[in-house]
């Protein structure tokens, strides 16, 4: 055993260029001990083989969930055109943009070249290929409806990417005009506000209040300043690593998103969204329903959802049923309660979920229009009166001067 895993570690892929029984040009990628076992192989399927080099490993940007998503639509469309799978992965790999996607499939065509099952060969990468991409792509092979089964998959994946997007577009917009606002603020401190300092020294009069305060702000700014922005930068990143990596930090703070005021509405309604997208697509591809949940929560993206969707598979598993454990957690809007319901007794529950998927989906898109609509006179207020107040109380004493004079 470990000197058939050490073997494997030392093979390499390489890269060939040959020509066939009929004198056509054909390359192709493998992986070997060495360029002669790559020849010898090659030989024994009638390919003379003119070149080989070893495949470059660096280059290409990281694999992205979009990257995911465009190959699953691409081998969808190509097997449903009755194009082989072996073939319909050289076709996919070759017309990558990133050399990185183009390896990863490669090694995939690989691995199902020499006999593995394609859920299998999936498997051995779990960082872009969860276990609910290879439960679906494995129930599709043992029911022989693979093409319908990646189909669903790319309807899922596009789906919740343009959820994510949406989300992602509503919470950029103000994060960076409070990005903008803290850079021009503290240039007003540093370099600014100084100036005018000097000015006030030749007054020989007292200074308001608020002018002294923006003063003693800006010495506080011009004098720490490094210090200012290490601490912010520091407490943003430690924030945001502890939220990922902590569950209970998660917990917490999902908690609090679900709450806030203008955001945990869209925040629920996404989470909701892609928990019912989610579990439509697996139980349509004939997952039970036990088994299903347990991808359900965590594509959900939120961690109350999660927690609930553990409760209701415990639930489930038990013998209670799907309408009434949701309605125990008290997480589900009544209306998706009521559809899930409808679906339980007339026997069509994915085509329910999927109806409920598809309404949350546009509430999102309304949500995010309308906090658009909502938060860009917020924050013009913001900054009207952050900036605003600055000026005022830096031109309160030449008023005064003007009022004496």
């Amino acid at each position: 055993m470990a000197t058939a895993t050490a073997a494997r570690f030392k093979e390499i892929v390489f890269e060939w260029e040959g020509k066939d029984k009929n004198g056509k040009v054909v390359r192709g990628e493998m992986r070997a001990g060495g360029e002669a076992m790559v020849s010898a192989s090659m030989r024994r399927q009638g390919i003379l083989v003119t070149k080989v080099k070893k495949r470059r490993l660096g280059g290409g940007s990281a694999i992205k969930q979009k990257d995911i998503a465009v190959f699953t639509r691409q081998l969808a469309t190509m097997m449903r055109a009755g194009v082989p799978l072996i073939q319909s992965f050289d076709i996919v790999a070759r017309g990558s943009a990133n050399p990185r996607m183009t390896r990863l499939l490669t090694d995939i065509r690989s691995d199902v070249e020499t006999g593995t099952s394609l859920s299998a060969a999936f498997r051995k990468h779990p960082l872009y290929f969860d276990a609910l991409y290879c439960n679906l792509v494995e129930a599709g092979e043992a029911g022989g409806i693979l093409e319908e089964l990646l189909d669903r998959l790319a309807v899922y994946q596009e789906k919740t990417m343009a959820i994510k997007n949406k989300i992602r577009s509503a919470m950029i917009y103000p994060l960076a005009v409070l990005v903008v606002a803290f850079v021009v603020v503290a240039i007003i401190m540093i370099f600014v506000i100084p100036s005018f300092k000097d000015v006030f020294k030749s007054f020989g009069a007292d200074l308001p209040a608020p002018t002294l305060l923006v003063i003693g702000m800006s010495e506080f700014f011009v004098k720490y300043w490094y210090l200012i922005f290490g601490l912010l930068g520091g407490g943003v990143y430690i924030f945001f690593e502890t939220w990922k990596r902590s569950p209970r930090m998660q917990m917490t703070m999902d908690r609090l998103l679900l709450r806030a005021p203008v955001f945990g509405s869209l925040v629920m309604k996404s989470s909701v969204a892609r928990w019912t997208r989610t579990l439509s697509t697996m139980f349509a591809a004939g997952v039970p329903l036990v088994e299903a949940l347990d991808s359900v929560g965590g594509a959900s993206g939120n961690a109350v959802y999660a927690l609930a969707t553990e409760q209701i598979q415990k639930d489930v598993s038990t013998g209670t049923a799907l309408t009434t454990s949701m309605q125990t957690t008290g997480v589900f809007p009544v209306m998706v309660i009521q559809m899930c319901l409808i679906g339980e007794e007339s026997g069509s529950l994915d085509h329910m979920l999927g109806k409920a998927a598809e309404f949350f989906e546009d509430e999102v898109d309304e949500a995010v229009k309308g906090l658009s609509s909502l938060l860009e006179p917020f924050i013009i207020v913001i900054l009207g009166t952050l900036i605003g107040g600055i000026v005022v109380a830096m031109y309160l004493p030449i008023f005064k001067l003007g009022a004496v004079v």
